[in-house]
């Protein structure tokens, strides 16, 4: 079939991706600077980030490719770290094991907002028959080096950033319980990794660390729903964790659960939002370390108490169009303004901490 997720259809998609840059940005750009490429733990995710690396390596377009699966929010901070002039992610999040999907990125590590993206679609659309789309021999880009393997230098520098948005570094973390899941996603080694060498006591769901694309130990791999909680829940039971973390499959993606009484209370993403922003200002403030021209970004759906919270401290309030590409596009416009970005967060469980990615 010509319109589910398969070799044909992403090779389709690559070849539009290909001629929009090629013709945003000339061929010269285009081959020096290349695109980066992230995939998750669905079934024929790896097979399709080869086959766009592919595509692109028929066009003359060098690829970054990640030796294995990754949080998307990775991605994001790779496309700007490699300096490459876009990102690929293959993943379809949290939604049920039979679907796969394919996400593009920018040169500044945001998805591409509608104008961008209709432009790349006409694209993808003067291709009529998928069947003849051009592809490179894959064993030939690796050994050309047209293909280049990317991970340790990059998860080191992305851990790095993450460590840096740490308010109180200094502040033993033993005693405090974390449950931590991924829920079967890309979150299992880095999530872990980032939570243990920041000191805290992690108590990994082990059976959900499994990169399984079926995900067989939860009806719906989405943190926004109590049902993925049930195994995190019965070990933070047993252990008294503080705290139960769960990301969706791509690590975009998160949701809180607080010890309360004998039990836990879930955060929504409104809740979980405008907690974490208050202690971010308080915190800051306290600190000294609140810009004055701070912004705090929002969406038209999202609850107004974090901007009550905002506004309380004197940060700016710009609320945007539901979908962070949107606060990812406004992030932007800050720079070089004297503006400062200092959150951005979304009902669907999505917060932003730092601009890096």
């Amino acid at each position: 079939a010509t319109n589910p997720m398969n070799i044909y259809t992403v090779r389709k998609a690559n070849d539009g991706l290909a001629r929009y840059l090629i013709g945003r940005f000339g061929k010269k750009t285009a081959a020096a600077r290349g695109v980066c490429i992230a995939y998750d733990n669905r079934k024929m995710s790896k097979e399709f980030a080869i086959e766009s690396a592919r595509v692109l390596g028929h066009y003359g377009i060098p690829t970054f490719l990640f030796d294995n699966l990754r949080p998307t929010p990775e991605l994001s901070f790779a496309v700007r770290y490699l300096k490459a002039l876009a990102g690929i992610v293959i993943t379809a999040s949290h939604n049920p094991p039979s679907y796969n999907g394919y996400k593009i990125y920018d040169e500044y590590g945001c998805q591409y907002t509608p104008d961008y993206a209709e432009a790349i679609v006409a694209k993808v659309e003067e291709t009529n028959d998928l069947f003849t789309v051009k592809v490179a021999d894959y064993p030939k880009l690796l050994s050309d080096g047209i293909v280049r393997i990317v991970g340790k230098a990059v998860d080191d520098a992305y851990l790095e950033v993450v460590k840096s948005v740490q308010i109180h570094p200094e502040l033993p973390k033993q005693g405090l319980k974390v449950v931590f899941t991924p829920l079967h996603g890309t979150s299992a080694e880095l999530g872990l990794r980032l939570l243990s060498e920041t000191g805290y006591d992690v108590y990994p769901v082990v059976e959900q660390l499994v990169h399984d694309p079926l995900f067989s130990t939860v009806k719906s791999p989405n943190p926004e729903n109590q049902d993925a909680f049930q195994m995190a829940l019965a070990l933070g039971t047993q252990v008294g964790a503080d705290i139960l973390v769960a990301t969706d499959p791509d690590a975009d993606r998160l949701g809180l659960a607080v010890k309360r009484g004998s039990g836990y209370q879930f955060l929504t993403g409104n809740q979980g939002g405008a907690v974490l922003l208050k202690y971010l200002l308080s915190q800051k403030r306290a600190l000294g370390t609140l810009p004055d021209k701070g912004v705090v970004f929002n969406t038209v759906v999202t609850s107004d108490l974090g901007a009550k919270i905002a506004r309380s401290y004197g940060m700016e309030v710009v609320s945007t169009l539901t979908g962070f590409k949107f606060i990812g596009e406004q992030a932007r416009f800050l720079e070089g303004t004297g503006k400062k970005f200092v959150f951005g967060y979304e009902e669907s469980y999505g917060y932003l901490i730092d601009d890096r990615v």
